[in-house]
């Protein structure tokens, strides 16, 4: 097994390790991330119906005046629009999927701006 094979094979464990914790809060709202090298993208989806009710990415126009879009800062500020956009469409109570992605850095700044903006996680 090469070095990209074991990589793979362990973020598809972590992926669904945590997709079976976040199965077992059936009826509640998921709030998934993803990121690349250069953007961030964030949904809220019902699972039970199968619908995204808010999608939003870091490429879009409200954040095209940060200099950087794969910052720390970068990501605290999306998560503070991103818990906005969802009080407007009065989502509140979600549960966070990180989906395969380490709780450190952007993914944590994301997540503790989204929880001082108001979501509940």
């Amino acid at each position: 097994m090469d070095k990209t094979t074991a990589k793979k094979n362990t973020l598809l464990r972590r992926k669904l390790r945590i997709k079976k914790k976040i199965r077992a809060h059936k009826g509640n709202l998921r709030l998934c991330i993803s990121k690349t090298n250069t953007s961030f993208y964030a949904q809220i989806i019902d699972d039970e119906k199968g619908v995204t009710l808010l999608g939003i990415s870091s490429l879009s126009e409200n954040f095209k005046s940060l200099k950087s879009k794969k910052n720390i800062e970068a990501a605290k500020t999306f998560g503070k629009f991103f818990a906005e956009k969802a009080a407007e469409k009065g989502l509140k109570k979600v549960v966070f999927d990180r989906n395969g992605n380490l709780y450190h850095g952007k993914i944590k700044a994301f997540a503790d701006a989204a929880r001082e903006g108001g979501l509940e996680f």
